[in-house]
């Protein structure tokens, strides 16, 4: 992945810069973080890139020179942070920045998920990470939920209420604002005050088509029209001319 190139070359910098680590054997986490684009849309949607961090596979410690405990989420947000100096370090100091992130979710894959429920749950809260989701694609197939929340209160992770109605999933996340949903094993974000879904690339490709679709069918009913006044002008001159030739 891009990602990891661009974190390879950052150690190669010097000091400051958090350890490198192989690639996930995965593709749970391309298949509902990447390919959908939510780092994009979630970056377009929260805005200030320069404060808010929205990245996949960053890693995240106490300070650059650890080397136990390091924790990668599949997802991170973080408000009101140095990003620059994440890029530069490719990973979260949690001292520098002067707090923890705000946000992380862990996508379920058969090599991860009993880390993401158990020595990833306990890290992200000893971390102080406000809110700690996991999304399973297969319904719970690898997490005991198809999705599940939890809101650090005093200190200790307590579940976020998830409500069903049998065949979708959803929770309120209120460090990001967004109800988070599990539909139709899709990962979802839903803004209550646009009333609307973030939209995926497809969905904003799609959207693009239809407009395009639109404009054009306006422009050819507006040349059609043209050309029918063209011809009822053409007619009424003809008739005009015939009257004066009689």
């Amino acid at each position: 992945m891009t990602s990891k190139l661009n974190y390879e070359a950052a150690n190669r910098k010097g000091k400051g810069q958090f350890p490198s680590f192989p690639p996930r054997d995965d593709m749970q986490n391309p298949l509902h973080i990447y390919v959908p684009g939510y780092l994009t849309t979630l970056s377009r949607h929260f805005g200030s890139p320069d404060t808010t961090l929205v990245l996949s596979e960053v890693p995240v410690g106490f300070r650059a020179s650890q080397r136990r405990g390091i924790l990668i989420p599949d997802l991170i947000v973080a408000f009101d942070v140095d990003v620059n100096q994440v890029v530069e370090q490719w990973g979260f100091s949690i001292e520098e920045q002067g707090g923890p992130p705000d946000f992380v979710l862990e996508v379920a894959s058969p090599h991860t998920h009993r880390n993401d429920t158990g020595p990833k749950r306990d890290g992200y809260q000893a971390y102080g990470v406000r809110e700690y989701w996991r999304y399973d694609s297969s319904g719970g197939q690898y997490y005991p939920q198809a999705l599940a929340g939890d809101r650090l209160v005093d200190g200790v992770y307590q579940p976020i209420a998830i409500e069903s109605d049998g065949s979708s999933y959803w929770g309120h996340s209120e460090v990001l604002g967004l109800t988070i949903c599990w539909e139709e094993g899709k990962l979802r974000w839903w803004d209550s005050a646009g009333q609307r879904y973030l939209a995926t690339h497809a969905e904003e490709a799609d959207a693009r088509e239809a407009e395009r679709e639109l404009l054009m069918a306006e422009r050819q009913a507006r040349s059609a029209a043209e050309e029918r006044v063209r011809q009822l002008e053409e007619q009424v001159a003809r008739l005009e001319q015939t009257d004066r030739n009689r």
